[in-house]
């Protein structure tokens, strides 16, 4: 949610998200291996600023949809938006171009104010970029149709980005009530005749009845993708995510890497987790009917205390340009689990078409030799 300030709206925080070493004065980063913040130029380390957090809560949907959040919950960052896939990334001040992480594409700057639901949680890097490089490697090494030349330029290519990726979480209470019918299947045997003989067959029939009735069910931390900028597809195959492990929200953790603000409404991404409690609420009511078979006519639901959070979610990245094709690879920076875009080498897949047709030429002649002489 991005909006003007009204005149009578109090202030939100602007958070600058750079660290400066208290000793040699340059920018800290946060380090996965030790979970603190470290400084590459002089190798001091410092604690996190874990009393800046904020609880790890649930904030009301109805408050956020009426724009009635207080002050604290709402942040102002500088953010460039990417002219190609629509990304808004944070870049630091001192970088006045650079490449979207998404797509490769080059991205001039700005110093716009963007103003957002701050994030509540979020999980921290575990990974280090040479640990996330290697996880994408091998993925790729196991990808025999993958052109060579792309698995070169990606292992010598440029580093990884380690982004947090927006989501939302959305808890509710749900109760349904419900209308359709039960079908219980049962056999009858019949005798027919069939090309001059009598054969005994068994024959499946459902016998139908109406059913009605209630199902509730709480959901929680449904988990809704706030960004346009990944496919789905993707962020799904990094899944799943250690959210009993989510940290409560301080800037700390995002400094040396990028942070994406959300492009993806609380509205529409409620409307994401509304379709996935119908999925499940469906499944719960055809429980709830049983037999062996069920028709569902109608399902009324009533959504009770609907909470959200913000959160962010680690992922290393990577955006090769190779033959005039941008290739995405994204790696779980929790997990190493790899997802991205399957490249395929037209003279991979002739090879291996010939390879298949004269092995079975050869199978075929040598079945042939064997055969005994009419």
């Amino acid at each position: 949610m991005t909006r003007d300030l009204t005149p009578d709206e109090p202030t939100p925080v602007v958070e600058d998200h750079r660290f400066p070493c208290g000793t040699c004065g340059a920018d800290m980063r946060f380090a996965p291996e030790s979970g603190d913040l470290a400084c590459d130029h002089c190798g001091a380390h410092e604690a996190l600023d874990r009393d800046a957090a904020l609880p790890l809560r649930e904030l009301d949907y109805r408050t956020a949809l009426s724009a009635e959040l207080p002050a604290q919950d709402i942040v102002e960052s500088r953010m460039s938006e990417c002219p190609n896939c629509g990304a808004r990334v944070e870049f630091s001040d001192t970088v006045h171009a650079a490449q979207c992480p998404y797509c490769a594409t080059p991205v001039v700057t700005d110093t716009g104010m963007h103003r957002q639901i701050k994030p509540r949680g979020l999980l921290p890097f575990a990974l280090t970029e040479p640990q996330a490089h290697d996880a994408m490697s091998d993925w790729l090494g196991r990808l025999w149709f993958a052109p060579n030349g792309l698995r070169k330029y990606a292992r010598k290519g440029r580093k990884l980005d380690g982004i947090y990726v927006p989501y939302w979480t959305f808890d509710a209470d749900t109760s349904s009530q419900y209308s359709g019918q039960r079908g219980d299947d049962y056999y009858v045997t019949r005798t027919v005749r069939r090309n001059g003989e009598t054969k005994t067959i068994r024959q499946r029939k459902t016998r139908w009845s109406n059913r009605s009735g209630h199902v509730a069910r709480f959901f929680d931390d449904i988990l809704v993708l706030a960004s346009h900028a990944l496919p789905r597809k993707y962020t799904q195959g990094l899944e799943p995510w250690d959210l009993s492990e989510m940290e409560p929200y301080v800037p700390d953790y995002l400094a040396g890497f990028r942070s994406e603000a959300y492009s993806v409404t609380i509205d529409e991404g409620f409307a994401a987790a509304r379709e996935h409690m119908d999925r499940v609420i469906l499944r719960d009511v055809k429980f709830d009917i049983g037999g062996d078979r069920q028709r569902v006519h109608n399902i009324q639901t009533q959504v009770r205390a609907v909470t959200f959070k913000h959160i962010l979610l680690p992922v290393w990245m990577a955006a090769y340009k190779y033959r005039g094709k941008t290739y995405r690879f994204v790696v779980n920076g929790r997990t190493g689990r790899v997802q991205g875009e399957r490249p395929y080498s037209a003279w991979k897949i002739a090879f291996a078409a010939l390879g298949v047709a004269l092995l079975a030429g050869a199978v075929g002649y040598l079945i042939a030799i064997n055969q005994p002489p009419q």
